[in-house]
């Protein structure tokens, strides 16, 4: 007998920050093909507008504002075009981040100041920008990449592994604060994912930056060759699977989780 396919995200609206690239655009893909509309909010417009594209001609609904996730005007901007477009914002998807993959003699005060406005208020003014429009749709599901640098450290240079800890404890005190409302808030803890902007990092030991995965200073090629308990760097559409199960109904009593999707890093 031929049964039709539920979409996990049916009817649901989704704003996901840092959406053009890396875990974020994978996030995009994977929640339009279950049937949520999704708003890719970003700075980097070619990449966002070519992947509304993909979404579209697939048969999805997509679309593209730009976005400073440092700004607050910006993230409240983001909702009210999220609402005129699409609707009540019901999926916040908090993926934008950056670093300096510099260790602690090299970071300069003004190195971690930028990742801590990116990666940790960044995350705090999304959550404060859609909680108003999920509590008239009668609820919704944050979803905040924190790191597995905030589950074991030794990685990531002291401004990231600060940021995405502290981006654990933000998710569970809005959590608690939010979950009166029908919100629920959780972290993943990503391990040694393959993105763009990991394959383009800057060295460490050096002020340059590689893209070619063979150099020796590049980051990708230095994560590949550290012990890796599933023998592989994740790929974006691992950590989105995550983000999905967090963003549909299966997962409606689970909030405040920190989840590690990390491939067994954090084991070794």
């Amino acid at each position: 007998m031929q049964t039709e396919v539920e979409l996990r995200l049916e009817g649901k609206i989704a704003l996901i920050s840092g959406g053009a690239s890396g875990i974020g655009r994978a996030e995009a893909v994977l929640f339009a093909r279950e049937g949520a509309a999704v708003v890719i909010a970003d700075l980097q417009v070619g990449q966002a507008g070519d992947l509304v594209d993909e979404i579209t001609a697939a048969g999805g609904r997509a679309a593209f504002v730009q976005l400073d996730v440092r700004d607050t005007e910006a993230w409240e901007a983001s909702v009210e075009f999220t609402e005129s477009t699409f609707g009540l914002v019901t999926i916040l998807g908090n993926n934008a981040g950056t670093n300096f993959r510099v260790g602690w003699d090299e970071q300069t005060p003004e190195m971690w100041q930028t990742v801590l406005d990116v990666n940790l208020t960044g995350t705090y003014l999304g959550i404060r920008a859609v909680v108003p429009s999920m509590r008239k749709a009668g609820g919704g599901s944050i979803i905040n990449i924190a790191s597995s640098a905030a589950l074991k450290q030794g990685g990531g240079g002291p401004a990231y592994a600060t940021s995405k800890t502290a981006i654990v404890g933000l998710s569970r005190n809005a959590a608690l604060a939010h979950a009166g409302d029908n919100i629920r808030v959780s972290a993943l803890c990503p391990g040694h994912v393959d993105t763009p902007f990991i394959r383009g990092s800057q060295s460490h030991s050096k002020n340059t930056w590689s893209t070619d995965i063979a150099n020796p200073d590049n980051y990708a090629h230095r994560m590949e060759q550290q012990p890796l308990a599933i023998g592989r760097l994740q790929s974006g559409e691992d950590i989105a699977y995550g983000a999905l199960y967090l963003a549909s109904d299966e997962s409606s009593t689970v909030t405040g989780a920190t989840i590690a999707i990390d491939g067994g890093s954090t084991l070794l």
